[in-house]
Formats: structure tokens, sequence, C-alpha cells
């Protein structure tokens, strides 16, 4: 029997923390797998290699850590000073060592989990902005965190798969990507079917149907961007989420 869709922002914060600590700990197992002379290999994602994925995953937690304090504090703290530091954050980073890679990754996470268990319970709803400029409430930095580990695990191309994500997380993935494109205006005419259990995603209606099908992980991997594993042949490139 295929398991009822169950989106991660219906769980509670100590579930929610379960999962994306899961996921953590699936990142750095296979960071762990990675030889430092293999740093510099390429990632699933195009012009990435895993010196730079790696600065990425790290940065992103200690950039979550801002908006945790901003919630506890009432201090705006945004993610990023700008969109041109962030990104000479990052390239900066990828030109350390494996060692320190490794350092900052743990560090962060060490710092972003205590962020969250040290936060006040009312802190969670308050409001704070994403990189993006979304408002949203503090909590969301949850799913931020889990969709990034979980992704760029698989990412780091050692033995991740799409198939050792959690099921609530691509159930949150799949309709996440496409409310994107329906809101970028993107991809007219996509539906998305669960092969599986019939579920159905269309970014707009009316339009003439193009139907990707295949199981939900099938369909997160191929909406994501990583390939057409799972999904029917013929399935098209997919617009971009990010």
């Amino acid at each position: 029997m295929a398991e009822t869709a169950q989106s991660f922002h219906d769980l509670s914060i100590d579930e929610r923390l379960q999962i994306v600590n899961r996921g953590t700990s699936y990142f750095s197992g296979q960071l762990a797998h990675i030889d430092n002379e293999d740093f510099g290999e390429p990632t699933l994602l195009p012009d990435w290699d895993r010196f730079y994925l790696v600065a990425h995953v790290g940065y992103n937690a200690r950039a979550l850590v801002n908006l945790v304090n901003w919630a506890s504090t009432g201090v705006e703290t945004p993610m990023y000073s700008s969109p041109k530091a962030r990104g000479e954050e990052i390239a900066r980073g990828a030109t350390l060592p494996p060692g320190a890679l490794r350092n900052l990754h743990s560090h962060s996470v060490v710092q972003l989990n205590v962020a969250w268990r040290d936060c006040p319970r009312e802190a969670w709803d308050a409001e704070v902005k994403t990189a993006q400029g979304r408002t949203v409430p503090m909590s969301e930095t949850l799913w931020m965190r889990t969709r990034e580990v979980w992704l760029h695990a698989v990412d780091l191309d050692v033995n991740g798969r799409f198939s050792d994500i959690p099921h609530v997380v691509l159930a949150t993935l799949v309709p996440e990507i496409v409310g994107k494109w329906r809101k970028r205006e993107l991809g007219d005419g996509l539906v998305l079917v669960n092969s599986e259990t019939g579920e159905r995603w269309a970014v707009t209606e009316g339009h003439e149907e193009t139907e990707v099908t295949g199981t939900l992980t099938g369909l997160a991997r191929w909406a994501s961007g990583r390939g057409g594993a799972g999904v029917n042949a013929d399935a098209p490139e997919p617009p971009r989420w990010l």
C-alpha cells in the first residue's frame, strides 16, 4: 500500500528536527567517504566540484544561524549581507583544503543545532526573511536545511540515492517545485503524476498537458534537475526551480 502524502510542514518541531538531523548525518556520512584527493571531482551539479559544494553547505548552516538569532532576539540579521558577498564567501571557501572544509561542516552543524536548541519557543513563529526576500516563520529554517542536506548529500556523487530520502521530504519537495515553476511562469502544461498513487501536480490548468509520470522518488529527482531515472523516458528537461 502506498504511503499517504504528508507535508513536512505539518509535522511537529521535534519531528522536523529529527528529519533534519538524519539528513545532516547522511550528508556527513557521504562526506566521510570522500578521500581528500577526490575533493576536486565533479558533483551532480553542473560546474560544482566537491570543494564548492561542501563550502556551500557549510556557509548555508551559518546563514541559517543568522535567521534563528534574528527570531530569538528581534534584531534583524539577514542570511547574507548581499548576494555578491554570499557568492564571494562560498568561492573563498572552495579554495580551502579538504581538512578545513570538513571542519567548516562540523562546526557549522554544531552552531546551527545549538541555535535551534537554545531559541525561545515563541521564536519558531517569529517572521524572518530568506535570502530570496520571502517572509517566513523561523521554523521554515528546518525545511530549508532539510532540503539542503538531503539533496546535496546525493549531489556529492558518492553512493547517496534519492530513495534514501524520507518519503515526507519528497512529498513536500515535489509540490514545492511545481509551485515555484507556477510562480515564475515556467513549465506551462507540465503535469507530474505519481504512478504509485495517481496524485497529480499541474503547473497550469487549461493548457495542453505534458505528463511526466513516475514514482515519487523519480519525480523528485527529475523535477529537481538530477536526472530522469524513475520517470517516463520521453520526459522533457525540467525548468529551473532555484
